[in-house]
């Protein structure tokens, strides 16, 4: 967790140094509200891992722009980590489902390219599912219409931490 808050504390620290050089982006005018709804390729790290090695997911996300390059987002959807063969036998870990809901930031620090982090919940979504703490910084790639981002995220909690890194590809528009 203390290497999370470094990565994020750092993305922090870069996106204000570069919103102080006036970068010049596009993607969200100030006062606007935009909509994206994106596809998810997840890949599992640490805990998560031993059970799956893929996952897939959908979300939407509003953002609101501050100024011409920072944007306020809130994102939400739904993730299914596949479960992988248990070793030594014919069966299956079971998928795990997850609900984050996030709140960030975007950072533009040149034409179309950003910084992001998000932080919320994740809403485990088995029987004994838990709720766990998302932290998540990023690095993206947007004009009007289109959203690129990879990004890191870390699930917090429990006693049982673990993390993905994840694609995101959207297709977004202005409200």
């Amino acid at each position: 967790m203390k290497r999370m808050t470094k990565l994020i504390a750092a993305a922090f620290t870069a996106a204000a140094i570069f919103i102080g050089t006036n970068a010049n982006a596009q993607s969200t005018p100030k006062s606007a509200l935009r909509f994206g709804i994106g596809l998810e390729g997840l890949a599992p790290v640490g805990n998560l891992h031993d059970g799956s090695n893929i996952g897939i997911g959908g979300t939407a996300r509003l953002q609101y722009g501050l100024a011409d390059n920072l944007a306020l987002t809130l994102t939400s959807g739904y993730y299914n980590f596949f479960g992988k063969k248990i070793p030594g036998t014919d069966e299956n870990y079971d998928n795990l489902g997850i609900v984050p809901l996030k709140a960030g930031i975007k950072a533009f620090v040149s034409q179309n390219i950003y910084l992001g982090a998000e932080v919320g919940a994740g809403f485990e979504t088995r029987s004994n599912g838990n709720t766990k703490l998302i932290a998540s910084p990023g690095i993206g790639w947007a004009n009007q219409s289109w959203d690129i981002g990879a990004r890191y995220e870390n699930f917090s909690g429990q006693s049982n931490n673990y993390g993905t890194v994840g694609l995101r590809i959207a297709y977004g528009f202005g409200l």
